[in-house]
Order: C-alpha cells, then sequence, then structure tokens
C-alpha cells in the first residue's frame, strides 16, 4: 500500500500568502501543513489562505492542524482561511463545527438544530 501524498506550494503577496495543497491530509502528512502554516506565522504573514481544492481527504489530524493554526494567527491579529474544499472535506469541517475556518463562511441552513431543510418537504 502506497503512503499518501501532500503536495504544498507557497505563493506571496506581500503580507499576504497562499497555501495550496494537494493530495491527502491525515497523520502522515499533517506534520507538513502545520510546518507551512507555522512558518508563514513566523515570516509575519498576517493572511494565511489555504487552497484545497486538490485535497481529496483530510482527517482529524489535519482539521486539528488547521485549528491550531487559526487560534495563533487569531490571537495574533491575523486571519486564516480555508478555500474550495471538496464536498467531503467541507463535511468534515462543518460538522465539528470548524466551519468558521471556511470563506466564504457557509450560509445557516435548516432550523436552530442546524438540520438542512429540504425544498419541497413537509409544511
Amino acid at each position: 500500500m502506497a503512503l499518501p501524498q501532500l503536495n504544498v506550494s507557497r505563493h506571496e503577496h506581500g503580507t499576504r500568502a497562499l497555501i495550496t495543497l494537494a493530495g491527502e491530509i491525515d497523520l502522515a502528512t499533517a506534520a507538513q501543513v502545520r510546518r507551512a502554516l507555522a512558518e508563514c506565522l513566523s515570516d509575519d504573514i498576517r493572511s494565511i489562505d489555504v487552497d484545497l481544492t486538490a485535497v481529496t481527504f483530510c482527517d482529524a489530524s489535519g482539521l486539528n492542524a488547521f485549528l491550531l493554526a487559526s487560534r495563533f494567527a487569531t490571537d495574533d491579529g491575523r486571519t486564516l482561511r480555508l478555500h474550495h474544499p471538496s464536498r467531503s472535506v467541507a463535511r468534515v469541517i462543518e460538522i465539528t463545527g470548524s466551519g468558521f475556518l471556511l470563506h466564504p463562511a457557509p450560509a445557516v441552513v435548516g432550523r436552530s438544530c442546524g438540520i438542512p431543510v429540504v425544498a419541497g418537504g413537509a409544511p
């Protein structure tokens, strides 16, 4: 069985950075994510955008890397936003209550319990 792979690239413009991830984020690759985000914070990047378009899987270790970096960024007046997750990655983020990481923030759907309302359903 092949080990999961994750490609990480970084592009900067002033105090903004775009981190583009491609592949799987799991226990074997989450350290790469943590390292890339930590480098942005140590390089005084003020706004970190993470493109998840090509991420095919993200487990709790990957989500933890994003949450930890977000906390450090927020504590220092910086921002970290996740963009373009796949449906499955977005679902993991949303069901764990971490939707605040997504940009734009997900629309509130359903009633106060967070259950989506299906169009054409019973009144």
